[in-house]
């Protein structure tokens, strides 16, 4: 069995973003990048899924600048078997990316592609639906539970909506993508770093994969949400009930 999955680049959960002057993008200066969560939490299940099974290739691949090259290596020291990074710009919306992966399905020929659900940076939830979409094969989003069936030709996937717990099962070839509660992913181990630095990685252009990757959409301005303004503190229900009738307007 051969697993892509894609790791994203994006600012660290816990650094602090700040805006452009012009509000056309972050200033990185200073910002800590690693990989997308949701995509650990992905190459972790992938990892589970090869340890239960007992082989599986495991292809970590991320699209963007030379920079990615970091988050392919954590990835590879987390145990995938090797990485690929497609050079490409990193303003890529949700569909070029969709078409660069499927230009890199069509080459790997995988049975499984797992991505996180998001990414942390734009929130789109996007990508993984584009792709099967894309590839016509069958997919299961927001997987909070993996389970191989009949010779790991099938896969029962436990998906949460906002109905509750959804049981979907599909048929390789597919495209999942990885919930907040699938797993918690691995530490990277210094040998697992060691050994990460004897793996292969790749370096692919857009035009090996014979993809046009041009963004349809565009961001044209970022902006910080405004401040909340101060609480108040209430004494009495009645004057809580006086304040939101006067001041607030909801009674």
């Amino acid at each position: 069995m051969k697993i892509i999955v894609p790791l994203k680049r994006v600012p660290d959960a816990d650094t602090r973003i700040r805006l452009l002057p012009d509000g056309s993008g972050i200033d990185t200066d200073g910002v800590k990048f690693a990989v997308n969560p949701f995509d650990a939490i992905a190459l972790e299940e992938a990892l589970r899924l090869r340890e239960k099974i007992g082989t599986a290739e495991i292809v970590a691949v991320s699209i963007g600048s030379p920079e990615c090259v970091e988050q392919l290596r954590t990835g590879l020291a987390m145990g995938a078997d090797r990485a690929v990074l497609i050079k490409a710009a990193d303003s890529l919306d949700s569909l070029a990316v969709a078409k660069v992966l499927a230009a890199f399905y069509q080459k790997e020929k995988p049975e499984l592609v797992f991505l996180g659900k998001q990414a942390i940076d734009d929130d789109s939830n996007q990508a993984g639906q584009m792709l099967a979409a894309l590839l016509g094969i069958a997919q299961a989003t927001f997987v909070s539970k993996l389970e191989p069936l009949e010779g790991n030709q099938r896969f029962k996937c436990s998906r949460e909506t906002d109905a509750g717990i959804e049981t979907v099962t599909v048929a390789v070839p597919a495209v999942l993508t990885a919930d907040l509660r699938l797993n918690e992913p691995r530490y990277v181990s210094l040998p697992g770093i060691m050994k990460a630095k004897k793996k292969p990685l790749e370096e692919l252009a857009l035009a090996d994969l014979g993809v046009d990757a041009t963004s349809r959409t565009s961001v044209l301005k970022l902006e910080t949400p405004p401040k909340r303004k101060a609480g108040v503190k209430v004494k009495t229900v009645d004057e809580l009930i006086e304040r939101l009738r006067h001041e607030a307007k909801v009674l």
